[in-house]
């Protein structure tokens, strides 16, 4: 395996079309993959609206079965491309059970593997528990040409258990598909110190495990159907970081950006060598983690 990866970010603003929305999203993955990008990673729920701004069982229509139409677009995609490919799809298991689903596509189009989303918020205009069913198939890396990806979305970036068990299962980066954003009524200050503990809380994930991080998020104004909020202003912001939690590139907060990052493997080896971490860890000390809380 090479010592570096040229990793490809496609942050995007997203509009009621779905088709547009995904013939955009393709012109950003071939531009990645001409500046030599193997490895393209989108946002959450990238094909859609952010339709979780309310409680509607209308937007139920928005999920596909596995394999839906999205399956084969993205598939023919990646293998025009070349490139591993990172998506995020409403996945319709059975009538009224459905999931949050990140689906990755192998250079030549297969599906090298999916994750469904396991923490599922539930905040005024991320009112996702209506609509998602918490992952059932753990936290498990996904076998890739380019390496082991530590696959989780949004929500699951706040927890440093769901980062440590991909870590401790091998993955070699861990990737989060994001959608995140301010509601209007925020005050400036509330508004910085919620994007900078969204991004502090990731750059610990890759300090703690030695490990890469990139999260990429949508960006632009939503409105919220029902009229209830102001709507979103999902903030971007999308990152790399290394495996000291070092910024090796960030986003804009309000531009449609299409980049591509190089990424040194031969630094995360490193890195773990000068800090072993998991060697250290007192894994004989931790069993109360497993409470939900410690009276």
């Amino acid at each position: 395996m090479d010592k570096t990866l040229k990793i490809g970010l496609v942050q995007q603003s997203i509009t009621p079309n779905k088709e547009l929305n995904r013939q955009t999203l393709a012109s950003g993955i071939r531009k990645c993959v001409s500046e030599g990008a193997e490895l393209v990673i989108l946002q959450e729920l990238h094909d859609t609206p952010y339709f979780c701004q309310v409680e509607n069982t209308e937007n139920f229509s928005f999920a596909e079965p596995f394999p839906g139409e999205a399956i084969p677009f993205y598939s023919s995609v990646a293998a025009e491309c070349g490139v591993v490919l990172v998506t995020s799809l409403f996945e319709k298991r059975a009538a009224g059970l459905y999931h949050n689903t990140a689906v990755v596509f192998e250079k030549d189009g297969s599906i090298a593997g999916k994750y469904r989303k396991m923490h599922i918020p539930d905040d005024p205009a991320y009112y996702e528990k209506f609509y998602f069913t918490p992952g059932d198939m753990g936290f498990n890396p996904i076998e890739t040409s380019v390496g082991k990806l530590g696959l989780m979305v949004c929500w699951d970036q706040w927890y440093p258990e769901a980062a440590r068990l991909m870590a401790l299962a091998g993955a070699d980066m861990l990737i989060y598909p994001t959608a995140i954003g301010w509601e209007s009524t925020d005050t400036d200050e509330e508004k910085s110190r919620q994007r900078e503990a969204w991004i502090t809380v990731q750059r610990g994930h890759a300090v703690a495990n030695g490990l890469p991080v990139i999260a990429v998020n949508r960006v632009g104004y939503e409105p919220d159907p029902s009229g209830v909020t102001n709507g979103i202003t999902f903030w971007g912001s999308s990152f790399v970081a290394g495996p000291q939690g070092e910024f090796l590139y960030q986003a804009p907060t309000d531009k449609e950006t299409v980049k591509v990052v190089e990424i040194d493997r031969e630094r995360t080896e490193n890195v773990r060598r000068w800090w072993p971490f998991l060697r250290d860890r007192r894994i004989d000390a931790y069993g109360n983690i497993l409470k939900r809380f410690i009276d």
